[in-house]
């Protein structure tokens, strides 16, 4: 799979940069995967997510830095989003004979409900992995492999959560999980790759897994300390999937796996409505009371 990899991070490269590498290292299937990664799950049942699926760019480096070592360390708290928050989303409400139609047409199904749920999820996460916040902080370049990893990192966050609900949140996860195939699909096509897609994208769907994998071995009580930290460097900080961690980046890596910590735990304290909405948020990076600037 490594090679395959290797002689595609070319096509990505010329596409996006001359200096973006596309390398993932995943690892043995040593834990079951989720039950709801099925690439053809509901496929044509779920409608995508309306997000932007244009592939990322390069940004330059935040001119002002943050005190990594100070954040990350306050309690987690539920992250759902208060009553009056102007982010939430709130279902439709129709009366009379347009409630009726609805009604006959499935819109207030279980399924569609949940369809309508996903997408919102999904928005959620495209909001952090998308914009110039979690780059800034966490000292990354934001290209076709960073914006990846970050992306296929808060899925995990999300499924893992979900998985907590047993069947009701692994049924839910099937959609979200294709809600994000699909997005997946437009952006590796607008990243320019000249390749089979549908090859390139079951390429990508095994370091999906890889990944999950990684992360729930890193959080297992098993797992020592460390060993988040140095997943999290495989998958997102190298450049070439090597082991070896380089000094310059570990003060990143260490708050990032602070962060994956923290937001795990904050994801189990929102209620399950809120997860199932879409009514909650990740932790904003953005003028964040968790961090503290450094001039």
């Amino acid at each position: 799979m490594l090679s395959r990899l290797r002689s595609a991070a070319p096509h990505l490269s010329s596409a996006l940069s001359s200096q973006t590498n596309i390398f993932f290292k995943s690892t043995p299937k040593e834990t079951t995967y989720y039950c709801f990664l099925s690439a053809n799950a509901f496929s044509s049942k779920v409608a995508p997510a309306n997000v932007d699926s244009s592939p990322p760019t390069i940004s330059e480096k935040p001119e002002v830095k943050v005190d990594l070592n100070a954040m990350f360390w306050s309690k987690p708290c539920s992250l759902a989003l208060a009553k009056d928050s102007p982010l939430r989303i709130e279902e439709p409400e129709f009366s009379g004979m347009k409630r009726l139609m609805l009604k006959l047409l499935l819109f207030y199904s279980k399924q569609s409900k949940s369809i309508r749920g996903a997408n919102i999820v999904y928005k959620r996460i495209i909001s952090q992995v998308d914009k110039p916040p979690i780059y800034d902080v966490f000292n990354l370049e934001k290209t076709f492999k960073t914006t990846y990893s970050l992306l296929m990192l808060h899925m995990w966050l999300v499924l893992r959560r979900l998985k907590e609900e047993g069947k009701e949140g692994t049924e839910f996860g099937q959609y979200l999980y294709e809600i994000y195939n699909h997005n997946l699909e437009l952006r590796v096509s607008k990243a320019g790759v000249n390749l089979l897609l549908i090859k390139w994208m079951k390429d990508l769907e095994k370091i999906f897994y890889g990944n999950i994998v990684a992360y729930d071995a890193a959080l297992t009580q098993e797992a020592k300390h460390q060993d988040l930290a140095n997943v999290l460097w495989r998958n997102i900080f190298s450049e070439d999937g090597s082991d070896s961690m380089k000094e310059a980046a570990s003060i990143s890596v260490q708050a990032m796996a602070r962060y994956v910590r923290r937001e795990s735990t904050c994801l189990s304290l929102t209620e399950k409505e809120a997860i199932y909405s879409g009514n909650f948020s990740f932790t904003p990076l953005a003028s964040s009371p968790l961090t503290k600037m450094v001039k």
